[in-house]
């Protein structure tokens, strides 16, 4: 995976919950915690299908949507068995109840032996439903509930006065005499009894109103196909229908609140029916509807403005709203899912700034920074040198924080404080696979890291302040993956206490919780408790044995999960674990602490779903069951008595528990069925009446912090306040919970290990093999001093003073001088090739040296030098733009006057291949070497790697330049074909190139009005070349297979026209050169003859007649493989002679020769004149040597023709067009 990701412990999660009937009802959520509490819950009930609904729910009110195949949890039930057993998914053991049977409005029974008391045994309900409270009506029913004490265990059980519960078992003594009860009601959403889905929202903040969407999503069409809206304004005793008021027509799919006014109220409808929100200022009063044009998949609000929204849209595009969705304007497109962020409060300059991950080609992200209204192309900051992995940007708190991959291994950086990005320090040879950012509070951080060696298990590691140097807290952390894919992390911090973690961790493979009180810098497991629940003695010693606890956060919204803590109520724990060697699915019970986990109690010997009440003065517990309940337990003085209460006269499907954390009222509201057949049932509970009075002064009593017996405990004693167990007064949310706080020297125990120091087994720290100690100080300059690390530093939020504290805290020094030493010169992206016209960054470090007093030169290998003064002023990275391609030598060099240092990189610099063009000749002779050259648009330099195939070839010829020579072997027809590579992008032509023992060819020209109609493209070209041959053929009875017409690019329009050997030649005929030349010199004295009459002429358009002209004749040599003759020799050197005569009579006398102009060196100061052949009158054409285009030009010309011609990228079309100069040899 690889991936950056944040949570705050475990920040991802996603329930399942399947109702226990058939069909079954699925509630499925993935939730992300942050600062603010928002309380919005999806609930799934899903009928028959597997295929369910994954909800993200965001404190502040975003909802992401996916799609998750298969459940997870599963829990299913047997009516028709005794003593059935509840099984729940692989990774859960099965739950197994008492046998046990309903009557009517009575709680289940239990018949057991009390010798039996703590073991479970399976049981089968069966109820019936005469009188089961089905409320159809949708009127709210009141009524009063009752209390019933549970009392002590069987005879041997000891007599404190007591509450305890086994299972549903409930015998004892005590009852008190005048019991408090619970103000209960019902209110059913009727109508609504096919809806799978419901959202529940309580605004909070002591208001009464409760919004509650509930929904029936179709599985098969991915769509919701109707909706209902229930709003209550009395903390739940009834609900009104708001149908009418948001469209009646209107299907609703999701619901969200602003988290900083919870009266303003967002809604989506479903984009199957229409696309649009419905806005609220009111709580749902009242509703304004707004028509959008895009789907919104997720919301995200800002942390301090009310009105301002991003929305995140299902193509991938971010929007935003400053008018609480009114109006709406794209921020940026190609944004991954999730990785978009405000501005966070107080770091940021600006509020409306937004952070964003962007995906880009290859597989690459950008970090873009933005003003949320202006992200215009030339508004957006690039605030990380170079692109980053994707779905690795992480915005939390002072940090961001990013990765980068290359060569299979990954690099984390990290922002502090919104300054420049520093690559995040793990031990040398951790070798990080897998890094997962668990938190950042009190700024620090703290991250699971998945070493090089290890599979299903990470580690801990901590960091300074700045969240770049990091030290191994604990090793082998248990993780695993939920639905979704993401990671859970076994570790847990317990609230209300500084430095306080739990972690479960893998111990010889044996899972084991440790707890910490000093921010990890040492471990120890929980001690058991002294007996169970039923008081009697357990023998757990240490540390063969001890107590384990499950760590998950809750994986249903609506449940408290197995373990909780509470800022409120400091140093109390209730958790879920079982007592013996290892953690365990099996024997769970439910644990608690009363003094931040020196001592555990055992209050129940079942699974409950515990909640803090009054402001944490008040416990209440509900068994987690999978068959109908219809009691809940209530304790006052932290789980030593439990008072049982009923919320409904008929057993209750509990789908979840819904409170207002840190408010007043007093109000719980279980939701959930009587049946699978009724509808939704809401029972609203007021345990006001529990209480008598509020808490005074003299109902608290004070505790003290410790670890052990240990008072310093994070580096100074803390006194707590908490209300004396029993009283019964209500606590308010404004009473300070810690009574006092005194320092305390500093010891060894404030101290952790530095970065690059390693615990010893003696406690103390030791230098690592890999650690060099200097690094640290390459910023301390001549005259200045530093902190020598002494191999500790002082655990973050420990606040103890003097004592030992000299011993280990870094020594001042004074700067020595030094010669740089490890310069290290990089590009940001850790790239050796570069794109043309890109802005390059190159990095410098140094490893040793005084960087204040070292000047850093860089010699960018294109003629540029730049000089700084010291290397603190490179710490951004040295920007630099190449104008040309090519392999650059780039130099970096650091000086002082101690000595220097230098390093050196080579830099590919390239630009994308836009086209190329094969040159060769049309006609090359047999053995004799041949020019082909390729020609690349735009011009590289030593930049490119070029494969040559020629015939069958199955190995190519590979050349660092663009032309070879290549001599062919073979007469006819042979093919060439070329590949262009340029990093990434590789481009192809082929040419087919006719070879013979010999040819002659003429050069062509056409009349003027050609000119006009050439288009100037290769296809054109192609066929004025095939009507020509057909002309000369037709005129002259030359077969077309002995004739060649190629046109040249460019204007004027001339041509080539090669003359080949009739290939039905016999073998011995061909080997008299005499005889060939003869045969081809009397086809060309039949064209020139043909030509110089104006024979040649085609047909272009109507009334448009080409007539084809001899320019120049060209002769090509004469070859013959076998001994030449004697008679040939004469022949050739009597050709030699005639041809050099014939030179120097036309250079004495500048005779005028028919159809051949002979250029001479004069001629190269002036224009020659072309002569025109006898028997032509004086509008014909004439053209100029001089006018012909170089090779070069031609070639540049057929480019550009070709572009306009329209020829793609990739050409594997054979051309079959050549240059004057091909048949030069």
């Amino acid at each position: 995976m690889g991936h950056l990701s944040f949570w705050r412990f475990s920040f991802y999660f996603a329930f399942l919950w399947l109702f226990s009937f058939n069909p079954k009802f699925e509630a499925q959520a993935e939730i992300t915690f942050t600062r603010i509490n928002e309380r919005f819950y999806l609930l799934n009930m899903n009928g028959a299908t597997t295929e369910s609904s994954q909800v993200k729910v965001h404190s502040s009110a975003e909802v992401l949507r996916a799609s998750e195949s298969g459940a997870d949890a599963a829990w299913t039930r047997d009516t028709g068995q005794q003593g059935g057993e509840i099984s729940q998914s692989e990774n859960e053991a099965p739950i197994k109840t008492p046998a046990t049977t309903y009557d009517d409005n009575k709680e289940p029974t239990t018949e057991s032996n009390p010798s039996d008391r703590g073991k479970k045994s399976k049981r089968s309900a069966t109820y019936g439903d005469k009188n089961l409270d089905r409320s159809t009506s949708g009127d709210a029913r009141s009524r009063e509930g009752f209390v019933e004490p549970f009392q002590g265990g069987s005879s041997s059980s000891s007599s404190r006065a007591e509450y305890r519960r086994s299972g549903e078992e409930v015998r004892g003594s005590n009852p008190r005499q005048s019991e408090p009860h619970l103000d209960t009601s019902t209110f059913a959403l009727s109508g609504d009894s096919a809806h799978n889905q419901a959202m529940v929202h309580w605004s909070g903040h002591n208001s009464s109103v409760i919004l509650i969407l509930t929904k029936l999503y179709d599985f098969n069409l991915g769509a919701v196909t109707e909706s209902s809206l229930w709003r209550s304004t009395d903390y739940g005793s009834t609900y009104s229908k708001l149908n009418d008021k948001v469209g009646s027509r209107t299907v609703l799919s999701y619901l969200y609140v602003c988290p900083t006014n919870k009266q303003k109220i967002m809604m989506l409808s479903d984009p199957e029916v229409e696309s649009a929100v419905l806005i609220s200022s009111d709580e749902g009063a009242s509703f304004e509807k707004h028509p959008i044009n895009f789907n919104i998949l997720s919301l995200l609000f800002h942390p301090a403005q009310e009105n301002w929204i991003l929305a995140y849209s299902h193509d991938g595009k971010v929007y935003s709203s400053m008018d609480f969705g009114k109006r709406w304007i794209l921020v940026h497109d190609n944004v991954m899912p999730g990785r978009f962020y405000w501005a966070v409060m107080g770091l940021d300059r600006e509020s409306d700034v937004v952070h964003i991950e962007t995906r880009i080609a290859k597989g690459h992200a950008q970090y873009v920074k933005c003003r949320a209204q202006r992200c215009t192309e030339g508004n957006r900051q690039f605030l990380f040198p170079g692109y980053v992995d994707t779905n690795s940007l992480v915005v939390q708190d002072e940090y961001v924080f990013t990765q980068v991959t290359k060569s299979g291994r990954a690099s984390y950086f990290v922002s502090y404080m919104r300054e420049s990005f520093k690559k995040m320090k793990l031990p040398k040879y951790c070798l990080p696979k897998d890094m997962h950012i668990i938190s950042t509070d009190e700024k620090q951080v703290f991250a699971a890291v998945q070493e090089w060696n290890q599979n299903n298990t990470y580690s801990l590691y901590i960091s300074d302040s700045p969240g770049v140097y990091f030290i191994l807290s604990l090793e082998n952390l248990r993780t695993s993956r939920g639905p979704a894919g993401n990671l859970l992390v076994d570790f847990y911090k317990v609230e209300g206490i500084n430095g306080m973690y739990l972690a479960n961790k893998l111990v010889d493979n044996h899972i084991k919780t440790f707890i910490t009180y000093n921010k990890g810098q040492t471990w120890a497991l929980l001690p058991a408790p002294a007996t169970d629940v039923a008081g009697n003695n357990l023998h757990c010693i240490l540390p063969f044995c001890s107590l384990h606890l499950h760590l998950e956060m809750s994986e249903n919204p609506y449940t408290s999960g197995p373990i909780t803590s509470k800022k409120a109520v400091p140093g109390i724990i209730v958790a879920t674990g079982n007592i013996g060697p290892e953690l365990s699915s099996t024997n769970l019970g439910m644990f608690i602490t009363s003094d931040a986990g020196n001592s555990w109690r055992q209050i129940f010997d079942e699974e409950h779903n515990i909640w803090f009440l009054d402001n944490g003065g008040a416990l209440l517990a509900v068994l987690h069951a999978t068959t109908p309940i219809r009691h809940l337990w209530i304790s006052l003085d932290e789980g030593k008595k439990w008072d049982r209460h009923s919320f409904s006269l008929a057993p209750l499907y509990v789908d979840g528990v819904l409170m207002e954390p840190e408010s007043d009222n007093h109000i719980i509201t279980f939701f959930g069925h009587f049946s699978h057949r009724s509808e939704w049932q809401l029972i609203k509970i007021d345990y006001k009446g529990l209480f008598t009075r509020r808490c005074m002064d003299g109902d608290y009593q004070t505790w003290y912090l410790h670890n052990k017996g240990e008072l310093c405990v994070m580096g100074e004693k803390q006194i707590y306040m908490k209300r004396r167990p029993g009283n019964r007064c209500m606590l308010t949310q404004d009473y300070s919970r810690i009574y006092s706080s005194e320092p305390c020297p500093c010891t060894a125990y404030d101290f952790e290990c530095d970065y690059g120091w390693e615990r010893q087994t003696n406690g103390k720290c030791s230098r690592a093999f890999w650690f060099h100690p200097n690094s640290v100080a390459k910023s301390c300059s001549i005259g200045q001093s530093f902190l020598n690390s002494t191999g500790y530093r002082k655990v973050l939020s420990n606040n103890c003073k003097d004592g030992g504290k000299n011993m280990y805290s870094p020594k001042r020094e004074a700067c020595r001088p030094r010669a740089p030493q490890g310069l290290r010169l990089t590009t940001s992206q850790g790239e050796l090739s570069a794109a043309l016209g890109s802005n390059v960054t190159f990095m410098v470090y140094l490893d040793d040296g005084d960087s204040l007093r070292t000047s850093i030169q860089l010699d960018f290998g294109d003629g540029i030098k730049i000089t700084y003064s010291n290397l603190s002023r490179t710490d951004d990275g040295i920007r630099h733009i190449y104008r040309t391609t090519g392999i650059y030598q780039v130099t970096a060099v650091a000086e002082n006057n101690q000595g220097s240092d230098s390093s050196i990189l080579f830099l590919h610099i390239t630009s994308p291949v836009e086209r190329i063009y094969l040159s060769t000749p049309v006609v090359a002779v047999r053995g004799k070497e041949a020019n082909l050259t390729i020609v690349v648009w735009p011009s590289h330099t030593r930049t490119l790697t070029f494969f040559w195939w020629f015939d069958n070839s199955s190995e190519p010829i590979i050349t660092l330049e663009g032309s070879i020579t290549h001599t062919f072997q073979k007469e006819g027809k042979n093919k060439v074909t070329v590949q262009v590579a340029s990093g990434s992008t590789v481009m192809q032509d082929s040419k087919v190139i006719n070879v013979k023992e010999f040819f002659r060819s003429l050069l062509l020209s056409f009349s003027p009005a050609l000119d006009e109609h050439n288009p100037d493209i290769p296809e054109w070209r192609e066929d004025i070349g095939r009507v020509v041959r057909t002309a000369l053929s037709q005129v002259s009875g030359v077969p077309e297979e002995q004739l060649l017409v190629s046109l040249y690019s460019g204007l004027p329009t001339t041509a080539e026209l090669f003359i080949l050997p009739n290939e039905q030649t016999s073998s011995e005929h061909k080997k008299n050169n005499g005889d060939a030349l003869q045969t081809i010199q009397q086809i060309s004295d039949i064209f020139v003859t043909a030509l110089n009459q104006g024979l040649i002429q085609f047909e272009l358009k109507n009334n448009i007649r080409i007539i084809v002209y001899m320019t120049q004749q060209t002769l090509a040599p004469l070859v013959d493989s076998n001994a030449i003759h004697s008679g040939s020799a004469m022949l050739m050197l009597l050709s030699v002679v005639i041809v050099g005569l014939a030179a120097f009579f036309i250079y004495k006398f500048k005779r005028k020769i028919p159809w051949i102009h002979v250029q001479t060196e004069d001629s190269q100061e002036k224009e020659s004149e072309m002569i025109s052949t006898v028997g032509q009158n004086d509008t014909m054409s004439k053209v100029k040597l001089s006018e012909f285009p170089s090779p070069k030009e031609l070639m540049e010309k057929e480019m550009e023709a070709r572009s306009r011609g329209g020829i793609g990228v990739s050409m594997e079309r054979i051309v079959t067009r050549e240059f004057p100069n091909c048949t030069n040899v």
